[in-house]
Protein backbone atom coordinates (compact mmCIF):
# COMPACT_ATOMS: atom_id res chain seq x y z
CA UNK A 1 0.00 0.00 0.00
CA UNK A 2 2.96 2.58 0.86
CA UNK A 3 4.56 1.85 -2.80
CA UNK A 4 1.04 2.26 -4.12
CA UNK A 5 0.45 5.31 -2.19
CA UNK A 6 3.77 6.93 -2.86
CA UNK A 7 2.81 6.50 -6.76
CA UNK A 8 -0.47 8.32 -6.55
CA UNK A 9 1.01 11.88 -6.99
CA UNK A 10 3.64 11.02 -9.98
CA UNK A 11 0.77 9.46 -12.15
CA UNK A 12 -2.04 12.58 -10.71
CA UNK A 13 0.66 14.80 -11.88
CA UNK A 14 3.09 13.20 -14.81
CA UNK A 15 1.41 13.69 -18.41
CA UNK A 16 1.51 10.39 -20.17
CA UNK A 17 2.61 9.70 -23.74
CA UNK A 18 -0.94 9.38 -24.74
CA UNK A 19 -1.14 12.80 -22.70
CA UNK A 20 1.54 13.89 -24.73
CA UNK A 21 0.56 13.12 -28.00
CA UNK A 22 -2.45 14.66 -27.30
CA UNK A 23 -1.67 18.22 -26.46
CA UNK A 24 0.91 17.88 -29.49
CA UNK A 25 -2.48 16.60 -32.21
CA UNK A 26 -5.40 19.04 -30.08
CA UNK A 27 -2.69 22.17 -30.37
CA UNK A 28 -1.30 21.68 -33.96
CA UNK A 29 -5.28 21.06 -35.12
CA UNK A 30 -6.25 23.84 -33.72
CA UNK A 31 -3.69 25.87 -34.70
CA UNK A 32 -3.67 25.06 -38.10
CA UNK A 33 -7.48 25.79 -37.89
CA UNK A 34 -6.94 28.91 -36.44
CA UNK A 35 -4.58 29.50 -39.40
CA UNK A 36 -7.79 28.54 -41.66
CA UNK A 37 -9.73 30.69 -39.91
CA UNK A 38 -7.26 34.47 -39.43
CA UNK A 39 -6.23 33.78 -42.87
CA UNK A 40 -9.40 35.53 -44.39
CA UNK A 41 -9.15 38.97 -41.89
CA UNK A 42 -5.62 39.05 -43.49
CA UNK A 43 -6.03 39.33 -46.95
CA UNK A 44 -9.62 40.51 -46.94
CA UNK A 45 -8.69 43.63 -48.18
CA UNK A 46 -6.75 42.37 -51.51
CA UNK A 47 -9.46 40.12 -52.49
CA UNK A 48 -12.29 41.63 -51.59
CA UNK A 49 -12.89 42.84 -55.33
CA UNK A 50 -13.08 39.51 -57.11
CA UNK A 51 -16.31 38.59 -55.63
CA UNK A 52 -18.03 41.81 -56.13
CA UNK A 53 -19.26 44.30 -59.02
CA UNK A 54 -16.80 46.13 -60.45
CA UNK A 55 -16.27 50.16 -59.29
CA UNK A 56 -16.62 50.38 -55.68
CA UNK A 57 -13.95 49.16 -53.55
CA UNK A 58 -15.01 50.36 -50.63
CA UNK A 59 -18.23 48.29 -50.37
CA UNK A 60 -16.47 45.58 -51.90
CA UNK A 61 -14.45 45.62 -48.72
CA UNK A 62 -17.30 46.23 -46.27
CA UNK A 63 -19.40 43.59 -47.99
CA UNK A 64 -16.55 41.14 -47.27
CA UNK A 65 -16.26 42.16 -43.65
CA UNK A 66 -19.60 41.48 -43.39
CA UNK A 67 -19.38 37.83 -44.65
CA UNK A 68 -16.19 37.83 -42.14
CA UNK A 69 -19.17 39.06 -39.41
CA UNK A 70 -21.30 35.96 -40.86
CA UNK A 71 -18.71 33.80 -39.77
CA UNK A 72 -18.85 34.54 -36.17
CA UNK A 73 -23.06 34.76 -35.99
CA UNK A 74 -22.26 30.56 -37.20
CA UNK A 75 -20.62 29.89 -34.11
CA UNK A 76 -22.88 29.27 -31.59
CA UNK A 77 -24.82 27.00 -34.53
CA UNK A 78 -21.38 25.26 -34.04
CA UNK A 79 -20.75 24.85 -30.81
CA UNK A 80 -24.50 23.26 -30.73
CA UNK A 81 -24.54 20.90 -33.41
CA UNK A 82 -20.61 20.01 -33.40
CA UNK A 83 -21.07 19.64 -29.48
CA UNK A 84 -23.28 17.47 -29.57
CA UNK A 85 -21.73 15.58 -32.44
CA UNK A 86 -18.63 14.87 -30.04
CA UNK A 87 -20.78 14.02 -27.05
CA UNK A 88 -22.52 11.35 -28.54
CA UNK A 89 -19.98 10.18 -31.28
CA UNK A 90 -16.30 11.07 -29.30
CA UNK A 91 -14.14 14.28 -28.89
CA UNK A 92 -11.75 12.28 -31.88
CA UNK A 93 -14.51 12.62 -34.39
CA UNK A 94 -15.15 16.04 -33.78
CA UNK A 95 -12.36 17.29 -33.73
CA UNK A 96 -11.45 15.27 -37.28
CA UNK A 97 -14.78 16.65 -38.51
CA UNK A 98 -13.79 20.07 -37.59
CA UNK A 99 -10.60 20.48 -39.40
CA UNK A 100 -12.08 19.19 -42.45
CA UNK A 101 -14.78 21.50 -42.38
CA UNK A 102 -12.71 24.42 -42.00
CA UNK A 103 -10.14 23.19 -44.18
CA UNK A 104 -12.46 22.06 -47.26
CA UNK A 105 -14.14 25.62 -46.52
CA UNK A 106 -10.80 27.17 -46.97
CA UNK A 107 -9.43 25.44 -50.41
CA UNK A 108 -13.08 26.19 -51.93
CA UNK A 109 -12.19 30.17 -51.01
CA UNK A 110 -8.87 29.78 -52.92
CA UNK A 111 -10.53 28.11 -55.70
CA UNK A 112 -13.94 30.00 -55.93
CA UNK A 113 -14.36 31.77 -59.32
CA UNK A 114 -14.61 35.81 -59.21
CA UNK A 115 -17.68 37.85 -60.07
CA UNK A 116 -16.09 38.70 -63.31
CA UNK A 117 -16.41 34.90 -64.75
CA UNK A 118 -19.79 33.93 -62.61
CA UNK A 119 -21.38 36.55 -61.68
CA UNK A 120 -23.60 36.56 -58.21
CA UNK A 121 -22.32 32.42 -57.56
CA UNK A 122 -19.42 34.37 -56.65
CA UNK A 123 -20.46 35.67 -53.50
CA UNK A 124 -22.90 33.16 -52.98
CA UNK A 125 -20.43 30.80 -52.31
CA UNK A 126 -17.84 33.19 -50.67
CA UNK A 127 -20.90 33.30 -47.96
CA UNK A 128 -21.38 30.04 -48.12
CA UNK A 129 -17.46 28.66 -47.43
CA UNK A 130 -17.01 31.59 -44.59
CA UNK A 131 -20.45 30.22 -42.97
CA UNK A 132 -18.99 26.64 -43.03
CA UNK A 133 -15.86 28.12 -41.45
CA UNK A 134 -17.74 30.02 -38.88
CA UNK A 135 -19.55 26.37 -38.12
CA UNK A 136 -16.55 24.81 -37.78
CA UNK A 137 -14.77 27.28 -35.21
CA UNK A 138 -17.78 27.33 -33.22
CA UNK A 139 -17.68 23.46 -32.85
CA UNK A 140 -13.83 23.58 -32.41
CA UNK A 141 -13.52 25.34 -28.54
CA UNK A 142 -15.86 22.71 -27.18
CA UNK A 143 -14.33 19.61 -28.77
CA UNK A 144 -10.64 20.39 -28.09
CA UNK A 145 -11.14 21.55 -24.98
CA UNK A 146 -12.84 18.70 -23.57
CA UNK A 147 -10.25 16.41 -25.49
CA UNK A 148 -7.17 18.26 -24.13
CA UNK A 149 -8.70 18.49 -20.40
CA UNK A 150 -10.03 14.78 -20.30
CA UNK A 151 -6.54 13.56 -21.81
CA UNK A 152 -4.49 15.22 -18.97
CA UNK A 153 -3.26 13.87 -15.99
CA UNK A 154 -5.82 15.17 -13.00
CA UNK A 155 -3.38 17.90 -11.71
CA UNK A 156 -1.97 18.61 -15.19
CA UNK A 157 -5.70 19.50 -16.45
CA UNK A 158 -4.98 23.30 -16.52
CA UNK A 159 -1.25 22.81 -18.01
CA UNK A 160 -2.98 20.73 -20.51
CA UNK A 161 -6.50 22.83 -21.33
CA UNK A 162 -3.67 26.20 -21.70
CA UNK A 163 -2.61 24.90 -24.93
CA UNK A 164 -5.70 25.29 -26.57
CA UNK A 165 -5.24 29.09 -26.15
CA UNK A 166 -1.84 28.74 -26.98
CA UNK A 167 -2.64 26.84 -30.01
CA UNK A 168 -5.37 29.64 -30.87
CA UNK A 169 -2.57 32.54 -30.57
CA UNK A 170 -0.19 30.40 -32.53
CA UNK A 171 -2.56 30.17 -35.18
CA UNK A 172 -3.22 33.81 -35.61
CA UNK A 173 0.24 34.87 -35.59
CA UNK A 174 1.15 32.25 -38.29
CA UNK A 175 -1.56 33.56 -40.39
CA UNK A 176 -0.34 37.06 -39.94
CA UNK A 177 3.35 35.74 -40.53
CA UNK A 178 1.98 33.91 -43.57
CA UNK A 179 0.73 37.68 -44.74
CA UNK A 180 3.91 39.14 -44.35
CA UNK A 181 5.72 37.31 -46.41
CA UNK A 182 3.38 36.85 -49.15
CA UNK A 183 2.54 40.28 -49.49
CA UNK A 184 6.11 41.30 -49.21
CA UNK A 185 7.48 38.95 -51.52
CA UNK A 186 5.57 39.03 -54.61
CA UNK A 187 4.45 42.27 -56.72
CA UNK A 188 1.31 43.78 -56.23
CA UNK A 189 -0.14 42.68 -59.63
CA UNK A 190 0.61 39.04 -58.52
CA UNK A 191 -0.95 39.30 -55.63
CA UNK A 192 -3.80 40.87 -56.93
CA UNK A 193 -3.96 37.27 -59.09
CA UNK A 194 -2.88 34.42 -57.71
CA UNK A 195 -1.20 35.20 -54.69
CA UNK A 196 -4.11 35.54 -52.04
CA UNK A 197 -5.11 32.27 -53.31
CA UNK A 198 -1.83 30.87 -52.66
CA UNK A 199 -2.47 31.42 -48.85
CA UNK A 200 -5.71 29.84 -49.01
CA UNK A 201 -4.27 26.70 -50.82
CA UNK A 202 -1.48 26.40 -48.25
CA UNK A 203 -3.80 27.17 -45.02
CA UNK A 204 -5.68 24.01 -46.51
CA UNK A 205 -2.65 22.05 -46.99
CA UNK A 206 -2.01 22.90 -43.40
CA UNK A 207 -5.16 21.41 -42.65
CA UNK A 208 -4.46 18.28 -44.18
CA UNK A 209 -1.49 17.92 -41.40
CA UNK A 210 -4.25 18.65 -38.37
CA UNK A 211 -6.45 15.71 -40.09
CA UNK A 212 -3.77 13.16 -40.27
CA UNK A 213 -2.81 14.38 -36.44
CA UNK A 214 -6.10 14.23 -34.91
CA UNK A 215 -6.97 10.76 -37.19
CA UNK A 216 -4.13 9.20 -35.14
CA UNK A 217 -5.01 10.29 -31.39
CA UNK A 218 -6.75 7.85 -29.17
CA UNK A 219 -10.50 8.78 -27.53
CA UNK A 220 -10.54 9.70 -24.26
CA UNK A 221 -11.34 7.73 -21.47
CA UNK A 222 -13.96 10.03 -19.89
CA UNK A 223 -16.15 9.43 -23.21
CA UNK A 224 -15.50 6.13 -23.51
CA UNK A 225 -16.53 5.26 -19.64
CA UNK A 226 -19.60 7.55 -20.71
CA UNK A 227 -20.34 5.93 -23.27
CA UNK A 228 -19.89 2.28 -22.10
CA UNK A 229 -22.13 3.27 -18.54
CA UNK A 230 -24.44 4.28 -20.89
CA UNK A 231 -25.15 1.33 -23.07
CA UNK A 232 -24.69 -1.16 -19.85
CA UNK A 233 -27.61 0.95 -18.41
CA UNK A 234 -29.58 0.79 -21.35
CA UNK A 235 -29.84 4.49 -21.51
CA UNK A 236 -31.35 6.20 -24.46
CA UNK A 237 -28.48 9.05 -25.12
CA UNK A 238 -30.61 12.56 -25.58
CA UNK A 239 -29.66 15.39 -27.21
CA UNK A 240 -26.81 17.14 -24.89
CA UNK A 241 -28.02 20.45 -26.34
CA UNK A 242 -31.30 19.94 -24.25
CA UNK A 243 -29.96 17.85 -21.51
CA UNK A 244 -26.87 20.91 -20.45
CA UNK A 245 -29.87 23.26 -19.90
CA UNK A 246 -32.39 21.34 -18.40
CA UNK A 247 -30.09 19.21 -15.95
CA UNK A 248 -27.18 21.77 -15.80
CA UNK A 249 -29.00 25.39 -16.05
CA UNK A 250 -26.41 26.82 -13.65
CA UNK A 251 -22.98 25.35 -14.91
CA UNK A 252 -24.73 26.34 -18.01
CA UNK A 253 -25.04 30.18 -17.28
CA UNK A 254 -21.51 29.89 -14.77
CA UNK A 255 -19.73 28.94 -18.42
CA UNK A 256 -21.39 32.20 -19.94
CA UNK A 257 -20.42 34.63 -17.14
CA UNK A 258 -16.94 33.52 -16.67
CA UNK A 259 -16.82 34.18 -20.43
CA UNK A 260 -17.85 37.94 -20.70
CA UNK A 261 -14.75 39.33 -18.80
CA UNK A 262 -12.59 36.89 -20.62
CA UNK A 263 -13.18 37.52 -24.00
CA UNK A 264 -14.47 40.77 -23.69
CA UNK A 265 -10.58 41.93 -22.44
CA UNK A 266 -9.21 39.04 -24.42
CA UNK A 267 -10.29 40.97 -27.81
CA UNK A 268 -9.46 44.28 -26.50
CA UNK A 269 -5.98 43.39 -25.66
CA UNK A 270 -4.63 41.18 -27.89
CA UNK A 271 -7.08 42.02 -31.17
CA UNK A 272 -8.16 45.53 -31.31
CA UNK A 273 -5.40 47.27 -28.74
CA UNK A 274 -2.84 48.41 -32.00
CA UNK A 275 -6.24 49.91 -33.74
CA UNK A 276 -7.32 51.60 -31.03
CA UNK A 277 -4.25 53.05 -29.66
CA UNK A 278 -3.61 53.99 -33.52
CA UNK A 279 -7.00 55.89 -33.76
CA UNK A 280 -6.90 57.15 -30.19
CA UNK A 281 -3.32 58.54 -29.47
CA UNK A 282 -1.93 59.06 -33.33
CA UNK A 283 0.53 56.26 -32.59
CA UNK A 284 2.09 54.69 -36.42
CA UNK A 285 0.04 51.75 -37.07
CA UNK A 286 2.95 49.72 -37.27
CA UNK A 287 4.55 50.61 -34.44
CA UNK A 288 1.28 49.53 -32.62
CA UNK A 289 1.46 46.36 -34.10
CA UNK A 290 5.13 45.90 -33.08
CA UNK A 291 4.05 46.49 -29.25
CA UNK A 292 0.92 44.04 -29.84
CA UNK A 293 3.50 41.24 -31.63
CA UNK A 294 6.10 41.26 -28.69
CA UNK A 295 3.32 40.87 -26.11
CA UNK A 296 1.19 38.17 -27.30
CA UNK A 297 4.09 36.32 -27.84
CA UNK A 298 5.28 36.57 -24.31
CA UNK A 299 1.17 36.02 -23.48
CA UNK A 300 2.23 32.38 -25.32
CA UNK A 301 5.22 31.23 -23.95
CA UNK A 302 3.60 32.19 -20.31
CA UNK A 303 0.25 30.41 -20.89
CA UNK A 304 1.62 27.10 -20.25
CA UNK A 305 3.15 28.18 -16.79
CA UNK A 306 0.11 30.17 -15.78
CA UNK A 307 -1.78 26.69 -16.00
CA UNK A 308 1.06 24.60 -14.07
CA UNK A 309 0.01 27.96 -11.48
CA UNK A 310 -3.34 26.94 -11.84
CA UNK A 311 -2.72 22.91 -11.03
CA UNK A 312 -1.18 24.07 -8.11
CA UNK A 313 -2.99 26.76 -6.52
CA UNK A 314 -6.49 26.32 -8.13
CA UNK A 315 -8.83 28.18 -10.74
CA UNK A 316 -10.59 30.72 -8.14
CA UNK A 317 -7.18 32.46 -7.31
CA UNK A 318 -5.66 33.05 -10.69
CA UNK A 319 -9.30 34.00 -12.28
CA UNK A 320 -9.72 36.21 -9.51
CA UNK A 321 -6.60 37.87 -9.65
CA UNK A 322 -7.05 38.71 -13.66
CA UNK A 323 -10.89 40.29 -13.00
CA UNK A 324 -8.99 42.34 -9.67
CA UNK A 325 -5.96 42.97 -11.87
CA UNK A 326 -8.10 44.14 -14.85
CA UNK A 327 -10.12 46.33 -12.17
CA UNK A 328 -7.75 48.08 -10.93
CA UNK A 329 -5.53 48.98 -14.16
CA UNK A 330 -8.28 49.51 -16.22
CA UNK A 331 -8.34 53.37 -15.62
CA UNK A 332 -4.26 53.82 -15.76
CA UNK A 333 -4.14 51.43 -18.84
CA UNK A 334 -5.99 54.01 -20.78
CA UNK A 335 -4.90 57.14 -18.97
CA UNK A 336 -1.19 56.31 -19.49
CA UNK A 337 -1.68 55.88 -23.86
CA UNK A 338 0.27 58.72 -25.54
CA UNK A 339 1.51 57.49 -28.17
CA UNK A 340 4.68 56.63 -27.17
CA UNK A 341 6.00 52.67 -28.33
CA UNK A 342 7.51 52.12 -24.86
CA UNK A 343 4.21 53.05 -22.85
CA UNK A 344 2.26 51.01 -25.56
CA UNK A 345 3.85 48.20 -25.02
CA UNK A 346 3.76 48.60 -21.22
CA UNK A 347 0.10 48.51 -21.08
CA UNK A 348 0.01 45.60 -23.17
CA UNK A 349 2.48 43.67 -21.45
CA UNK A 350 0.46 44.08 -18.08
CA UNK A 351 -2.94 43.69 -19.33
CA UNK A 352 -1.42 40.14 -21.13
CA UNK A 353 0.29 39.45 -18.28
CA UNK A 354 -3.20 39.89 -16.17
CA UNK A 355 -5.27 37.53 -18.92
CA UNK A 356 -2.79 34.92 -18.05
CA UNK A 357 -5.08 34.18 -15.02
CA UNK A 358 -7.98 33.78 -17.48
CA UNK A 359 -7.07 32.22 -20.88
CA UNK A 360 -4.71 29.36 -19.11
CA UNK A 361 -7.72 28.75 -17.22
CA UNK A 362 -10.76 28.77 -19.13
CA UNK A 363 -11.00 25.40 -21.30
CA UNK A 364 -10.12 23.55 -17.88
CA UNK A 365 -12.69 25.17 -15.60
CA UNK A 366 -15.05 25.21 -18.07
CA UNK A 367 -14.50 21.52 -18.70
CA UNK A 368 -14.65 20.97 -14.89
CA UNK A 369 -18.36 22.40 -15.15
CA UNK A 370 -19.76 19.39 -16.86
CA UNK A 371 -19.97 15.64 -16.99
CA UNK A 372 -18.73 13.54 -19.92
CA UNK A 373 -21.73 13.24 -21.68
CA UNK A 374 -22.35 16.70 -22.21
CA UNK A 375 -19.01 18.25 -21.75
CA UNK A 376 -17.95 19.66 -25.29
CA UNK A 377 -21.92 21.11 -25.38
CA UNK A 378 -21.45 22.50 -22.05
CA UNK A 379 -18.13 24.16 -23.46
CA UNK A 380 -18.66 25.46 -26.48
CA UNK A 381 -22.79 26.76 -26.74
CA UNK A 382 -22.34 29.24 -23.43
CA UNK A 383 -18.94 30.33 -24.54
CA UNK A 384 -19.37 30.74 -28.08
CA UNK A 385 -22.97 32.46 -27.06
CA UNK A 386 -20.70 35.12 -24.94
CA UNK A 387 -17.80 35.67 -27.32
CA UNK A 388 -20.36 37.00 -30.19
CA UNK A 389 -22.29 38.83 -28.01
CA UNK A 390 -19.27 40.58 -25.97
CA UNK A 391 -16.41 39.78 -28.01
CA UNK A 392 -17.57 40.81 -31.48
CA UNK A 393 -18.60 43.66 -30.03
CA UNK A 394 -16.15 45.15 -28.36
CA UNK A 395 -14.41 46.87 -31.15
CA UNK A 396 -17.71 48.40 -32.51
CA UNK A 397 -18.83 49.69 -29.47
CA UNK A 398 -15.08 51.24 -28.38
CA UNK A 399 -14.47 52.88 -31.63
CA UNK A 400 -18.26 54.58 -31.64
CA UNK A 401 -17.58 55.36 -27.91
CA UNK A 402 -14.03 57.40 -29.49
CA UNK A 403 -16.06 59.00 -32.88
CA UNK A 404 -18.66 60.03 -30.37
CA UNK A 405 -16.52 61.72 -27.67
CA UNK A 406 -16.85 59.17 -25.25
CA UNK A 407 -13.37 57.98 -25.60
CA UNK A 408 -12.37 58.61 -22.08
CA UNK A 409 -14.67 55.95 -21.15
CA UNK A 410 -13.65 53.37 -22.49
CA UNK A 411 -11.90 52.03 -19.67
CA UNK A 412 -15.14 52.04 -17.37
CA UNK A 413 -16.53 49.34 -20.28
CA UNK A 414 -13.12 46.85 -19.32
CA UNK A 415 -13.58 47.78 -15.79
CA UNK A 416 -17.47 46.85 -15.69
CA UNK A 417 -16.48 43.83 -17.45
CA UNK A 418 -13.70 42.78 -14.62
CA UNK A 419 -16.57 43.80 -12.33
CA UNK A 420 -18.67 41.03 -13.86
CA UNK A 421 -16.24 38.57 -13.83
CA UNK A 422 -14.96 39.50 -10.02
CA UNK A 423 -18.30 38.28 -8.89
CA UNK A 424 -18.27 35.43 -11.02
CA UNK A 425 -15.34 33.78 -9.79
CA UNK A 426 -15.44 34.60 -6.43
CA UNK A 427 -18.88 32.95 -6.41
CA UNK A 428 -17.53 29.91 -8.15
CA UNK A 429 -16.91 26.70 -6.32
CA UNK A 430 -13.39 25.73 -6.58
CA UNK A 431 -12.74 22.51 -9.40
CA UNK A 432 -8.96 21.82 -8.97
CA UNK A 433 -9.21 18.15 -8.10
CA UNK A 434 -12.35 17.60 -8.90
CA UNK A 435 -13.42 14.18 -10.77
CA UNK A 436 -14.09 14.39 -14.24
CA UNK A 437 -16.79 11.97 -14.51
Amino acid sequence: MSELTALEPIHDTKLSARGRKAIIAGGIGNAVEWVDWAVYTTFSSIFAHHFFPKGDPIAALLATLAIFAVGFVMRPVGAAIMGAYADRHGRKKGLVLTIGLMAGATAVIGFAPTYETVGILSPIILVVARMVQGFSAGGEFGSSSAFLVESAAPRRRAFAGSWQQVSVGAGVLLASGMGAIITSTLSKEALDSWGWRLAFIVAALLGLVGLWLRSSVEETDSFVNAKTRSEANGEKRANSVFTMFVKHPKSTLRVFGITIAGTLLYYMWVSYMPTYAAVATGIPLSQALLANFIAVGLFLVLLPFAGILSDKIGRKPTMTAFAAGFLLFSWPAFALLNGNFWMLLLVEVIGIILLLGYSANCAVIMAEQFPAEVRATGIGLPYALAVAIFGGTAPYLTTWMNTNGLGQFVWLYCAAAAAIGLVVYLTMPETKGKDLD
